[in-house]
Parts: C-alpha cells; structure tokens; sequence
C-alpha cells in the first residue's frame, strides 16, 4: 500500500511540475493612448517605399539633415535626434485595428499614409472609413481590417535616430510627420 501511494505521489509531483514548466503564451498590453506595445514593431526598415508615394518638392527638412523628434510612438524615440532619409506629400492617418494575428484592438495607432492602405485611391480618405491596411510597421498590421481614426495632408518623413534610452540605431522609420519634427530639442 506504502509504494501505491508513493508512485501516486510522484507521478502527481511530476504532472504538476510539468504543467508549471510550460511557456504560456502572452498577449501585448496596450497603454493609455491605446498603442500596442511597440516592443513587436518593425523599428528599422528596408528604406523601401510604397508605389505611387510622392517625395515632397521643397520639405522643411531636406534629406540628410538633422532634426530632433518630438513624438513619443516608442520608447527612445521623443528627443531623440534623427537625420532625414526621406521626405514625402501624402495624407498620414490614425488608425484602430485588430490585429490578424489576434490580440486586443490598438486604437489610434500612428502613422499609417494613404499608400499603405489597399484600394485607397486618389483622393484623402476621411474619419470612419473602413480599410484594409498594407503596412507592415508592427505584426499583425498587414492585412487588417482598419477604421481611419484622423486624417491630415502633410509631409511624412523617413528618418534614422538612435533611441534615447540607448541600443541600436533605427535606419529608415516610418514615418514621423512634420509636426513631430523640431529643430531645437
């Protein structure tokens, strides 16, 4: 009766050792402005820009020069000095969507511009429009349904910047509008 018992205990042992030693799997947070958390976004890209997006004629920051960022979409990034890769006229947008690989809905996520977004057309899209979003800035983006939360006309800028919390460089983020960028810190 002794070993029933003592086999029954260690084979319960066991099952309950095992059962705590798998890796559960977790969903991001989101925080307060309802960002996910950029921890999953794609910081650095290729530098490839979508067909049909227009380089902007005469920007305020020419490619090449230095600006500081005033915008806080990831850790590091707000005072964070940038150098200007690339300048572009388009329409940038705020949008929600749920991720298609699942998870909680991000809302207001920025940026996403007009040539990211499938079918778009020619013309600005406008607050409550209903899209399917080709970007790919963070997983699960590509691919999702997306209502356009904001829309404004301005010049998007592609830039490189060290965070200022430290660790790599990020080459070629997109995007920063004109109004998150600032000469001065």
């Amino acid at each position: 009766m002794k070993n029933k018992l003592f086999i029954t205990l260690v084979l319960s042992f066991s099952l309950v050792l095992s059962a705590c030693g798998k890796d559960e799997p977790t969903k991001k947070n989101e925080d307060s402005q309802g960002h996910a958390d950029h921890g999953e976004m794609n910081h650095s890209s290729s530098g490839e820009v979508p067909k049909g997006l227009k380089e902007e004629a005469n920007p305020t920051y020419n490619v090449g020069s230095k600006a500081f960022i005033q915008a806080d979409h990831m850790k590091g990034m707000n005072g964070a000095e940038a150098t200007i890769v690339g300048a572009y006229d388009t329409t940038v947008y705020t949008v929600s969507y749920t991720p298609t690989t699942g998870g909680k809905k991000v809302k207001d996520h920025k940026w996403v511009i007009h040539e990211e977004i499938k079918d778009a057309g020619d013309k600005p899209l406008t607050s409550g429009t209903e899209v399917i979003l080709e970007a790919d800035h963070m997983k699960g983006m590509k691919g999702a349904k997306a209502t356009i939360d904001s829309a404004e006309q301005t010049t998007v800028y592609m830039v490189d910047y060290t965070p200022t919390t430290g660790g790599e460089r990020v080459k070629n983020h997109k995007w920063v509008t004109e109004s998150e960028l600032s000469k001065h810190k």
